[in-house]
């Protein structure tokens, strides 16, 4: 894949674990926007996300520290560091250094998944990561789902993919019958990009004489900057995903996806069963037939859209540009011409 003319370092939220992941004063190591970091779990249940290194004399807090109460201990040293990256305590001294600061990053746990927020100005968070049950306005909680982690999730680390294309997969009503194999295209029936978080919505109608009154099933979906976004299905398998593309370096991010399958009617609570595995399974093969596209796509700007494309496409970019350091892609891609010869409807001229 040549280089994305896109930055690698968009503002948002981004999932750099599953919370059970990182146990109770567990320290995870993680690479992320190019930066080594350290997530930790306080004894009081805290999750931190630090950059990786002591600011005393630079030891890797993931090889050897440790948790002691609601602080990570240096393992070179001793110093003490607590969730705000401030010294509490150096061993051999009467007072700490309340010079130095370790960088640290806001950190939500939701939806089973730990969340870091990343800006490259460190502004602080202005939207917040949303909940996927409370924030689709129905009656569902976590009970009605069978539990997701781990059995149905993915993680593909590493690969050549952008956030954006996650979100642009969102609006693009055509691939469904070429990717996905689907006799139909969906109809949207929400586009809303006026603030961080974004709504998307459509309906599937299977009959060719269906409308949109009486089709069978949909997904709404809520999108929190680039990196977070959640999904509501219902009509035929009650589900809820969680795609999260999450930047490793300039060139890479780690691919993970959360699925969460109805249970059925009546049904007790307990694991996920045979059927929410096969369930599961089948929505994680869907999601796994965009990432191969994905993991081999050339961003395309400007791209050759048709009409029916224009609208949901050009909106979404420009929601997007809200969330780039500079504004809008970092620059043209060096191994290619630009495109000429889109699209674009006459109204639009």
């Amino acid at each position: 894949m040549a280089r994305t003319p896109l930055s690698m370092e968009p503002t948002g939220w981004f999932q750099v674990a599953w919370s059970s992941e990182i146990g109770a004063r567990a320290v995870h190591r993680m690479t992320y926007f190019g930066r080594e970091m350290v997530a930790w779990r306080s004894v009081s249940g805290q999750v931190s996300v630090f950059d990786a290194y002591c600011e005393h004399l630079g030891a890797h807090l993931g090889y050897g520290g440790h948790v002691e109460g609601e602080n990570l201990v240096c393992p070179f040293h001793g110093w003490e560091w607590n969730s705000a990256g401030r010294n509490v305590c150096i061993p051999y001294e009467n007072h700490p250094n309340r010079g130095r600061r370790i960088r640290s990053y806001p950190v939500v746990e939701r939806n089973e998944a730990v969340w870091l927020w990343y800006d490259v100005e460190n502004r602080p968070p202005h939207f917040d990561v949303p909940d996927i049950f409370a924030d689709f306005g129905d009656d569902k909680t976590a009970d009605d789902y069978y539990p997701p982690v781990p059995a149905a999730t993915l993680f593909r680390p590493g690969l050549e993919i952008h956030p954006q294309y996650i979100m642009e997969n969102g609006v693009d009503f055509a691939h469904f019958k070429f990717v996905h194999k689907t006799p139909f295209m969906p109809e949207f029936t929400r586009h809303d990009f006026s603030g961080p978080v974004s709504y998307v919505d459509f309906t599937i109608a299977f009959d060719e004489g269906a409308t949109l009154e009486n089709a069978t099933s949909g997904v709404e979906s809520i999108n929190a900057g680039l990196g977070c976004s959640i999904t509501k299905s219902w009509g035929m398998v009650d589900n809820r995903t969680m795609p999260a593309v999450t930047p490793v370096d300039e060139n890479t991010s780690d691919v993970r996806f959360t699925v969460w399958i109805g249970r059925k009617p009546g049904e007790e609570h307990g694991d996920l069963t045979q059927y929410g595995k096969t369930m599961a399974d089948f929505v994680i093969e869907q999601f796994e037939a965009d990432v191969t596209i994905w993991a081999h796509q050339r961003y395309s700007d400007p791209p050759a859209l048709s009409r029916k494309e224009y609208k949901g496409f050009t909106a979404l970019r420009d929601w997007a540009r809200q969330f780039y350091p500079d504004g809008g892609p970092a620059g043209v891609d060096p191994t290619r011409q630009p495109q000429s010869g889109a699209v674009i409807p006459a109204s639009s001229r």
